[in-house]
Formats: structure tokens, sequence, C-alpha cells
């Protein structure tokens, strides 16, 4: 029995705006041309598979949650992108963790972040568009080899790219950086909040600082009560190592600075489009 289905049957006199069509892969509605649940298969990860509905393994007690705890499907999209520009910390399932959004150009919202994890505030957040052709209006892109960023993205990896001059990213996200990583996740729900904000989302991982990796809701539970919002998924079919990050930043170059999830397909994309290893320095 789904999340939607437990409650119904605890609370019969609440209506909920969804239904098991928006758990079956065959019916689930689309935003535009794009399923909300499926996912495209990328770099041969398996990552098509939709996020499961199934709490069995993440069971959560939703009923002492119903104020914060939604699905992460087309019908919450639109709320979701009101909380971000409310300024608010939601939590949105990606393709490999669950993790901490928020408007990247709300300085309130991104220190919001850093407290609730007791992150540094050395240690930089990463931006997520809805879209690769986005990519250009925050970080420098015409130095890297035609077609490298749609053959890495959508999918598992972030991309540390220049960050330059005319970003339209706000001087107060990661200060003293002239780089920024970059996320196109391979989740529809995220990429449409991010699409819909019309800005960049700040995205981190929804954990404590140093503490394990999320891959259901109830990993973070402790941290439901700092977020507008928190998005279901359902467990995600990862292996909890993250995303792969490379650094793109000297042209002809790169180098990963995290293996994650994604090491083997990358570097058989950046070979391919002839990048070669950064060499270590010495």
């Amino acid at each position: 029995m789904n999340i939607p289905e437990r409650i119904a049957v605890r609370l019969p006199q609440l209506v909920f705006p969804f239904s098991e069509a928006f758990y079956n892969h065959n019916r689930v509605p689309k935003l535009g041309s794009v399923p909300f649940l499926t996912h495209k298969r990328h770099l041969g990860l398996g990552l098509s598979k939709k996020m499961s509905s199934s709490m069995e393994n993440c069971h959560v007690d939703v009923q002492n949650k119903l104020e914060v705890v939604r699905p992460a499907t087309e019908v919450y999209a639109q709320e979701a992108i009101e909380a971000l520009k409310a300024g608010k910390v939601i939590a949105v399932p990606t393709d490999t963790l669950y993790g901490f959004a928020c408007d990247a150009c709300s300085l309130e919202a991104v220190s919001s972040i850093y407290e609730m994890k007791g992150r540094k505030h050395t240690s930089p957040l990463a931006i997520c568009v809805g879209d690769v052709s986005h990519i250009q209006h925050f970080a420098v892109t015409d130095y890297l080899p035609h077609g490298l960023l749609d053959s890495l993205l959508p999918g598992p990896v972030t991309v540390i790219l220049r960050r330059g001059e005319s970003s339209a990213l706000e001087k107060s996200l990661n200060p003293g950086l002239d780089s920024v990583g970059v996320r196109v996740p391979d989740c529809n729900f995220i990429r449409a909040v991010a699409r819909g904000l019309g800005k960049a989302v700040a995205l981190t991982s929804a954990n404590l600082s140093g503490q394990p990796s999320s891959l259901c809701i109830k990993d973070f539970e402790n941290l439901w009560n700092r977020c507008a919002y928190v998005y279901d998924g359902g467990a995600l079919p990862s292996n909890g190592a993250g995303s792969t990050i490379v650094d793109l930043t000297l042209p002809g170059k790169y180098k990963i600075l995290r293996p994650g999830s994604a090491r083997e397909e990358t570097l058989a994309i950046l070979e391919k489009h002839s990048l070669v290893e950064e060499a270590p320095v010495i």
C-alpha cells in the first residue's frame, strides 16, 4: 500500500488531488511531454527506473507529517516553486540522493541550508538547472567541446565550470570562487521546479554535514521541521555514492574530484570528446 492509500485509510475525511495513476508509469500525468516519475536511461546506469512509490523499506508515519510531506508529482510542482520564491528550503529527490533546495539568489535561504546542515560556509553549494541549455546563463560553456554537456547531462554528474563575469548568479553565492558546480539531475520533479523558478536552484545533500546521505525521506526525518515541504519520491535506486564530480574549468582538461556513481561512464564520455586528465600538482 503506498503513502496516499495509507493516508486515505487512516484519514478518510481528507481528499487528495492525486491517485494511484501517478504511480503507474503508463498513466503518469505529464508536464508538457515529460512524465514526472520516470527517468531517462542515461550513461547506461539503469536510472530509467521510476522512483519506487513503495515505502515498505522506508516507512514513515505520515499521519503526523501531513503538513510537510508531499509526493514528488506534478500536482505539487507549483507549490514547490512558490516555496522557493518565498525564500524557503524544500527537500527533493534527485537521481542520486535526496537534497535540500532553495533559490540560489536568496541569501537568507542559502544561509538557512548552511545552518540546518551544520555546514561550513567555506564549502560551496552546487546549483541545479532544469535543462542543459540553461547552464550558459550561470557559467561559461563556450570553451567546452561541442556536445559534451549534452552527453553528460541530464544525469548523475556535477560539472565544475568557470563562473564568468556575466553569470546570472548572485555574488553572495559561494563568494570568492570563480567556479561553480552545476547539476541537471535525471529527475523530472526537481527539473520542473527549476524551470518554473526561472533561476538557479541551490542544491545540496539532505543530511547533517558529515553524516550518511539520504536515500529515502525517513533518513533525514530529524530535519523535516527545517523544511517548508518534503517531497517524497520513494526509496531511490542508488548506492548512496552521490553524483560524480568533474572539474572542467581548464580548456581541454578534466579532473575527477569525486568518483561518485558514474565515474566510468563519465570518463568514457570525456575521452570521447578528446579531453585529457589534468596532471596532478606535485
